[in-house]
């Protein structure tokens, strides 16, 4: 089955704000909840889809590039697990359990029994590429510091394999039910318990060293694989390296934003690599053979015409930067932008030469390629 776009998901328009995006997919989530909808497989799948549109659309980022580049999503591997439909219901209360609080039926944070579990934070990193490793992609070691899994406790917050009990406040929910009095007659909210903070469990005897939480301070060298075609600002996202979530839960992920060193060779357009050639004289006039250099780092013969005019663009195809998986598919060309070299000094010898031929009529140009020029310059400036 297709996709839906995720605007038509959610029945908002494209200028929509956080706030009205926020409002309309609690509006649907709520509407096809399981816990409203108890074995309801369509239900089931519209509240997958509504997750899914917002995860990319309240994140200014995901939505500026879904904009941009559809459900290629970032480096072409969809929206943080939503891709494919490989994001469960649990993955998904656990990323947005916050937007609703409760309303009587299970909370949106956790179905109707079952505990919270934690997700660590999300790390970025920044990382300066040359052309060269943009062309090829390459594989970048960082040493990161971050939250690791408490190695005394192994991270279940708990000292020498001390036992957990269930919550007493909530009963082993992770949520707590209060009922209160309104125009509307008796409402029924619930939130996440304040005594065990929504795992249902509290710890009997916690961890010397991590304090209970599972989790301490540590490095750990982490190796990224930075695809073929990346350009400056864009996001590679590295899921389950990021800080380790509290008590055995989830890690989150690292996002490493690329910027693009500049290049003495090459200036990038897109996918296409644009190279300034300066003839010299003589060989724009007579024609001949020049190396081209690539970003593999070969050069390329390439057939000048004789009487070749200053401006002239020549477009070898292949020879540019590949595009990013989901961003499109094979290499762009590599554009040579052709000027021609006047010498600032002449020799006694070269003068004369030159003022011997500015006296023929070849070298003081016909109509047709002064208004060629002309239209050439009056096309750039307008």
């Amino acid at each position: 089955m297709n996709k839906r776009d995720y605007y038509e998901v959610l029945g908002v328009s494209k200028t929509a704000s956080e706030d009205e995006i926020k409002k309309a997919y609690r509006q649907i989530a709520i509407k096809y909840h399981p816990d409203r909808n108890p074995g309801d497989k369509q239900a089931e799948e519209k509240f997958k889809e509504a997750a899914e549109a917002y995860n990319v659309l309240h994140d200014p980022q995901k939505r500026q590039q879904y904009d941009q580049f559809g459900f290629a999503g970032p480096m072409g591997g969809g929206f943080d697990g939503f891709s494919g439909g490989s994001m469960n219901m649990e993955d998904i209360f656990s990323m947005f359990g916050d937007i609703f609080g409760g309303h009587g039926f299970g909370g949106f944070g956790r179905r109707s029994g079952q505990s919270q579990q934690h997700r660590g934070s999300d790390l970025r990193l920044k990382v300066r590429l040359t052309l060269e490793e943009i062309n090829q992609g390459v594989t970048k070691k960082f040493k990161v510091r971050k939250d690791t899994p408490c190695h005394h406790c192994h991270g279940t917050g708990a000292e020498d394999g001390s036992s957990r009990e269930t919550c007493s406040t909530c009963h082993g929910t992770g949520v707590v039910t209060r009922t209160a009095q309104s125009i509307f007659g008796m409402m029924q909210t619930q939130s996440v318990c304040p005594t065990c903070h929504g795992e249902g469990q509290i710890i009997k005897h916690k961890c010397h060293e991590c304090g209970g939480t599972g989790v301490t301070k540590g490095e750990e060298v982490v190796e990224i694989k930075i695809p073929a075609g990346v350009a400056e600002g864009m996001v590679v996202n590295v899921p389950g390296k990021g800080n380790a979530g509290q008590h055995g839960g989830i890690a989150g992920d690292i996002q490493v934003f690329i910027e693009e060193e500049e290049n003495d060779t090459f200036i990038r357009d897109g996918n296409d690599l644009i190279y300034n050639l300066l003839l010299d004289f003589p060989t724009a006039a007579l024609g001949g053979e020049v190396d081209i250099p690539t970003i593999e780092g070969k050069n390329l013969k390439v057939k000048i015409e004789s009487g070749t005019q200053p401006g002239k663009t020549m477009r070898l195809r292949g020879k540019g930067l590949p595009a990013v998986q989901g961003y499109g598919s094979g290499k762009g060309d590599l554009v040579v932008n052709i000027s021609v070299y006047v010498p600032k000094t002449l020799s006694r010898d070269e003068r004369k030469a030159l003022e011997q031929m500015s006296k023929s009529d070849n070298f003081k140009g016909d109509r047709q390629t002064k208004d060629s020029i002309f239209n050439r310059f009056k096309n750039y400036f307008s």
